[in-house]
């Protein structure tokens, strides 16, 4: 949507929410006056703060008080503290009052707010406002100038190289016949088929449960997403099985890099077969009633699915079939074709052997793709390679075979070996900010760059593609809006608690909570989003955020920017800012009082 569009949108929702229309009798929107919304106001009571004056006659035992404040600052004040001022004067004793004001049930009340608020959230949303993102976006956590930055890294699986979704059953299909064969499982395991979409990146398992779940960023379990096999477990026995707490306190039961021992995060999209394979194992023990060790199981998995990567069967699959399996080479190509125009320096970092790199990047750049970099190294042990200084550099031949020369220099056209970075600063001197690496790892690629080395980060989340499709439906763009509404509607509307208003109240909770099941199937029917749990980031979404400097769907992005660009986080306001922003103004929930109205908060 336009530019221009956008500001009509929010200069709509600004003048629908301050209008006098709107302000008038029962009908009013939960935004349209922030001294009424922070106040809580009672139907009756309620004098638009944008007129000064009052739309309802004013209650009896208000009028009469003899302390009360005349002119629009006073009235300001009045509404911020109005019901307390009313309740106080009420508890004064030889004090009587009546109040002539029509006197209209909290239930007609609530109900004429709800279908006001919905009617205006419909308004709001023009048609094409739902094509505002676009996949080929590059999104910042920190600003960048890419002016600044002199020498580009790149990883090679699910960075330089995409791989079709085929891959995956592929592996699944192999480490299952791995479980049967050489680790003598049931065969009746065999029945499981890969299903392509049940496990999302990011997910942690609980090892000694056999549990799959999605953990949102302060470490609290999303219910309605614990998987136990392939079937969903009720809250509350998720509540029993962690003692009355959703939280799980992630520091305690697994370590920085998410490997456990109790709990285990997947981060990579490897790891959707092996997530998938467990949920199916699992399955099978359950449904047949055969006992089994979940830690047993998790370890025998993760073996199997190791060894289609140790013994090469990806590597081979890939290899036969380059066409099936690697996506958009053409655009790696370009992207490295332009840096290198341009004078950029390039690096490989990969933990895949040459043989297997040098034969995808023949089929996307072209035989001489080596001229492209200044240093490629291979096999190179991630993360170890980033966090410890023990693995010297060797050089490989043009065979692929190990040299024994001492490397003192790291040089264009040669291949080497392991390395640590340690030896790598010294042996380039590329550091700090004018370094920017691409990795789709947050762990084993980009974590200790950004904590430890100053370098910049890119990560490559291919999740993005879709999920940005998700966003651009009007189902997804009405529903989440409707939900802030709603949910704005609950906050305000709570110290209604005759039993007709807790019934509305109860009404609207769980149409909250169906709204919050259709945005979280849009995306994935077991877990969802792979950023959001209902209303806050996941765990992977708040790695993702402190690991990565910017992220994108692939390293295909950057074509759609100048090498001399600056990419600008957006300034998302705190829970206690005022909502100036357009993005804040057109979620049709604004929980924070005006400024003009701020002003006469004391």
């Amino acid at each position: 949507m336009s530019r221009k569009r956008l500001g009509d949108l929010g200069r709509s929702l600004w003048q629908k929410s301050g209008s006098a229309p709107l302000c008038a009798g029962l009908k009013v929107p939960a935004f349209a006056c922030g001294g009424f919304a922070s106040s809580g106001g009672a139907p009756g009571e309620h004098k638009c703060c944008k007129q000064g004056t009052s739309n309802n006659r004013a209650p009896a035992n208000v009028a009469a008080n003899p302390n009360s404040h005349s002119g629009a600052a006073a009235g300001h004040r009045h509404h911020v503290v109005g019901k307390l001022r009313g309740e106080e004067a009420l508890a004064k004793p030889g004090r009587a009052f009546s109040s002539t004001a029509p006197q209209i049930d909290h239930k007609t009340y609530l109900w004429a707010r709800y279908n006001e608020m919905k009617r205006l959230v419909h308004d709001l949303i023009p048609p094409g406002v739902c094509n505002l993102l676009n996949p080929s976006t590059i999104y910042a956590n920190n600003e960048v100038n890419l002016d600044e930055v002199d020498i580009y890294g790149f990883d090679y699986d699910y960075t330089l190289a995409l791989y079709s979704n085929s891959l995956n059953e592929m592996i699944y299909n192999k480490a299952r016949q791995f479980l049967i064969e050489h680790y003598k499982y049931p065969q009746g395991i065999s029945k499981y088929n890969y299903i392509p979409n049940f496990a999302a990146r990011g997910l942690h398992y609980d090892i000694q449960k056999g549990l799959l779940m999605k953990i949102d960023a302060f470490h609290y379990i999303q219910m309605g997403t614990v998987y136990r096999g392939l079937k969903p477990v009720p809250d509350e026995e998720v509540m029993q099985l962690y003692r009355g707490s959703n939280h799980v306190p992630l520091h305690q039961v697994s370590g920085f890099y998410g490997k456990g021992p109790k709990m285990k995060q997947f981060m990579d999209v490897f790891s959707l077969p092996e997530m998938t394979l467990l949920a199916a194992a699992n399955d099978y023990f359950i449904s047949s009633d055969i006992e089994y060790d979940p830690v047993h199981l998790y370890k025998d998995v993760s073996d199997a699915i190791a060894m289609v990567h140790i013994k090469g069967y990806m590597y081979k699959w890939i290899m036969q079939d380059l066409e099936k399996y690697i996506l958009r080479g053409d655009e790696t190509y370009a992207v490295l074709h332009r840096l290198a125009s341009h004078g950029k320096k390039l690096f490989l970092i990969t933990n895949s052997p040459f043989s297997f790199v040098d034969k995808g990047m023949k089929y996307m750049v072209g035989k001489d793709w080596r001229d492209f970099f200044d240093v490629v190294i291979v096999q190179a042990d991630k993360p170890h390679f980033f966090n410890d200084c023990v693995k010297p550099f060797r050089r490989l031949d043009s065979n692929g075979d190990l040299q024994w020369d001492k490397i003192k220099s790291l040089d264009k056209g040669q291949i080497y070996k392991q390395g640590n970075l340690v030896d790598f600063l010294k042996l380039t001197g590329w550091r700090g900010s004018k370094v920017l690496y691409f990795g789709d790892h947050l762990y084993s690629d980009l974590a200790d760059l950004m904590l430890r080395h100053g370098w910049r980060t890119g990560a490559i989340v291919p999740e993005l593609e879709v999920e940005t499709k998700v966003v651009n439906t009007e189902q997804y763009a009405q529903s989440l809006t409707w939900l802030q509404a709603l949910t704005g509607l609950l906050e305000r509307m709570q110290m209604y608690r005759d039993a007709e208003s807790k019934k509305v109240l109860q009404d609207w909770l769980k149409e909250r909570e169906e709204l919050r099941a259709v945005t979280k199937n849009l995306f994935n029917p077991q877990f969802g989003s792979i950023f959001r749990t209902c209303h806050n980031p996941t765990y992977f979404s708040r790695r993702l955020c402190r690991f990565s400097d910017l992220y994108m769907a692939s390293i295909s992005c950057l074509l759609n920017y100048d090498l001399s660009y600056t990419f600008y986080p957006r300034r998302t306001p705190l829970q206690h800012e005022a909502p100036l922003w357009m993005d804040q103004l057109c979620t049709g929930c604004m929980k924070t009082p005006f400024l003009e109205e701020m002003a006469h908060i004391r």
